[in-house]
């Protein structure tokens, strides 16, 4: 199993996949850069402290990454995550010092020093991996592959009709991302809405009462109440969560292969993330790389597998 860069920005579905993730066997947590989002980097980057200390990985090397998107000015998802990205139980400033390095040197560091062994896992707006990218224009042949939370190829988006938040929080990073010729995989809404956690799971994890569980049920207080407000069911969605167990295992979706542009002009699409479907792609796309884009899940495996390694 290669070893994980992670580059999120810790919010609570972030939480729950890193929580998730700590204790497969055979992953390695190699390290983790922050970036805008769901919390500002900083603010993130603590997030990930916090995290990584609960789950017994207070060693993991944390970076702060982009403050802001390449070409637009930074939006906060506070309402979803709370202002602290992580619904009020964050911590109040930095647990200890965060790398002397950026979250885009970090990853071209790691990945120029042991190539092809690391299996980059982003779960926020891409703005690190295009600045990596700029920084090692060879990184792409350094890294296994890529697993991307993010996009809405044949749904509807989330913070528009058209547009998923992670990408549309730097729609331009995002291109820079797909038009690379590394292995990515992308695990957009088109899965990620299916991976439901319901009242049933919910009330599995309230009774849990180690401090995993806990902690789990204090930050999905916000996250359940927003889903609530917008979606009139109680419940909430694993976007991260499900990109972190496809990362593992990758045979838990169905995917289909096809050229990936994001709209940077469109007044009502910027952000969208529109997959060539056309039977003749591949020519038509002039040699534009194909994404693995994740089209199909079988929910209760992945929801149960997601409790099961939360509580375990």
């Amino acid at each position: 199993m290669p070893k994980i860069i992670l580059d999120c920005d810790v919010g609570i579905d972030d939480a729950l996949a890193i929580l998730w993730l700590v204790d497969r066997p055979g992953v390695e947590i190699a390290a983790l850069g922050s970036v805008h989002g769901n919390a500002y980097a900083e603010g993130a980057a603590a997030n990930a402290q916090h995290v990584l200390d609960l789950a017994g990985l207070g060693d993991v090397p944390v970076a702060v990454g982009a403050r802001a998107p390449l070409a637009q000015p930074v939006s906060i998802s506070g309402h979803v995550h709370g202002d602290d990205g992580l619904g009020g139980q964050g911590p109040k400033a930095p647990l200890r010092p965060f790398a002397a390095e950026t979250a885009a040197e970090q990853l071209v560091r790691l990945a120029r020093a042991e190539p092809g062994a690391h299996t980059v896992l982003a779960t926020g707006p891409l703005t690190n991996l295009a600045l990596a990218l700029h920084l090692e224009p060879d990184l792409p042949r350094l890294v296994e592959r890529v697993v991307v939370m993010g996009g809405a190829v044949t749904v509807p988006g989330n913070i528009t009709a058209a547009a998923e938040a992670n990408i549309f929080h730097d729609p331009e990073a995002a291109e820079a991302v797909f038009a690379a010729a590394w292995p990515v995989a992308l695990v957009g809404l088109d899965v990620t809405m299916t991976a439901w956690l319901g009242e049933a799971e919910l009330a599995r994890i309230a009774a849990d009462p180690r401090p995993r569980g806990r902690f789990a049920w204090s930050i999905l207080q916000h996250y359940v109440g927003f889903y609530h407000g917008w979606y009139g069911i109680r419940g909430c969605a694993l976007h991260d969560p499900t990109a972190a167990m496809l990362a593992v295992d990758p045979g838990l979706a169905d995917y289909a292969d096809w050229p990936v542009r994001v709209e940077l002009s469109g007044s009502l699409t910027r952000g969208m993330t529109l997959a060539d479907r056309r039977a003749l792609a591949e020519p038509a796309a002039a040699g534009r790389p194909s994404v693995r884009v994740a089209m199909r899940i079988d929910r209760d495996r992945v929801v149960g597998g997601f409790l099961d390694g939360l509580l375990r």
